[in-house]
């Protein structure tokens, strides 16, 4: 797995998206929760990387 320096900083938008999808009445594992919320901004950080190179 690679470092959090490659990944994009928890936004607003993610936190609440976080905190829904745990609160939520049947939520799914936390481990699948966190591990797409990371996989999500590690992807977000190598779109950026990519579109400002």
């Amino acid at each position: 797995m690679h470092g959090s320096s490659q990944l994009i900083a928890l936004s607003l938008a993610e936190i609440r998206r976080l905190i829904a999808r745990l609160t939520d009445r049947q939520p799914l594992p936390v481990d699948h929760i966190l591990h797409w919320s990371h996989w999500r901004r590690r992807r977000q950080h190598q779109d950026r990387i990519c579109h400002y190179t």
